[in-house]
């Protein structure tokens, strides 16, 4: 009740640092640490502080300067879909580096669809967002893209990107995570391999397949066109592939999937239809989301450091908000290779690297 009042009393941007910390019952240092993103203060008090703040309608002042008038302290984040936990873990690290940062999130999700995209980039236009993250670009189109950059909106890359327009970028090296997944699954012997993954026109996909497919070429294998299946990066979409691949004659005898879901939906396309995994089929994901690699699952897949990547969009954004540049640049953070039970390795010798 008495924060419901004080927020009553004050209009919004009114609200001091000091009146933040005798409410929260801490210190003013305590508040500028938090409100600055430095440390020296426990989780717990952190997220005490930040609701505080919140509920006060407290808005940090930008640093060493007045406050801008036309920074809304707001961001976009367009991400695909919520439905493959990728995005909400990358929604999650970039929800919370905002928020230390005095910045609040407008989520949005375009389904992979290009109409939608551009809605959506026309609507954060309108909402006045000083800054987008966007993980939901297409590889061959800009349009919206233009759209914020016409608005003088910076944006930054995470994950895929388009190549038809440039701007700041974080991700893993898709060539050689998928590289080495595939070389580890040749290693067991596999000869009669298919490919499943998710949309084309993500940078990121297509550089998953790309690279599963040479590296296979390289060791003397030709998969099939019918064996690269490109389908929604869900357990849908995985299971919808497995039924293509399993209805055929000869079946292949290892599934590299695109992402831990289309993985885990072709799993359950096998567990239903008695297919043993892995001894009539390997499979193998790409993300490392954790359910995906505990003992219940054990799937092989890469583990894409989603909290950092987030954390780092995050800032690069922050960045090129406070100082606008001409040059961008790209952040490749370190994926690893989870080595589970259902590419054919013993449990015993499971294990993660580099």
């Amino acid at each position: 009740m008495e924060i419901a009042t004080r927020r009553s009393a004050r209009r919004p941007g009114t609200v001091s640092a000091a009146a933040v910390a005798r409410a929260a019952g801490v210190s003013t240092a305590a508040v500028s640490y938090v409100m600055n993103g430095k440390g020296g203060v426990a989780p717990a008090t952190r997220r005490h502080i930040l609701a505080v703040a919140d509920e006060l309608g407290f808005r940090p002042p930008t640093r060493g300067k007045p406050a801008d008038p036309n920074r809304t302290r707001v961001i976009g984040l367009v991400q695909p879909n919520i439905i493959n936990p990728t995005y909400p873990r990358f929604a999650q690290s970039i929800v919370s580096a905002a928020a230390e940062a005095g910045y609040e999130v407008f989520v949005a999700t375009t389904q992979d669809d290009l109409r939608t995209l551009g809605k959506v980039s026309t609507s954060l236009v309108h909402r006045n967002v000083d800054g987008v993250v966007l993980s939901a670009a297409f590889r061959e189109d800009a349009t919206a893209l233009r759209t914020l950059r016409a608005a003088r909106i910076p944006y930054v890359y995470l994950s895929r990107r388009s190549q038809y327009l440039e701007g700041d970028f974080v991700g893993i090296d898709d060539t050689a995570a998928a590289t080495s997944l595939m070389e580890h699954v040749l290693a067991h012997g596999h000869t009669d391999i298919a490919v499943v993954i998710g949309p084309r026109f993500s940078s990121a996909s297509l550089a998953r397949e790309q690279a599963f497919v040479s590296t296979a070429r390289a060791h003397g294998i030709d998969i099939r066109g019918d064996r690269k299946i490109s389908t929604e990066l869900d357990s849908d979409g995985g299971r919808r592939a497995a039924a293509r691949l399993f209805a055929s004659d000869d079946p292949p005898r290892a599934v590299l999937c695109g992402s831990d879901e289309q993985a885990i939906g072709v799993l359950e396309y096998a567990v239903e239809r008695g297919i043993r995994v892995p001894e009539d089929v390997a499979v193998t994901g790409h993300d490392g989301i954790p359910h995906s690699m505990s003992g219940l699952i054990g799937l092989t897949t890469v583990m894409q450091p989603h909290e950092e990547m987030g954390r780092e969009a995050f800032g690069m954004l922050l960045k090129r908000m406070e100082k606008p540049s001409n040059s961008y640049q790209s952040l490749v953070c370190a994926h690893r290779l989870h080595i589970g039970r259902t590419c054919g390795c013993a449990p015993e010798t499971a294990d993660s690297r580099r």
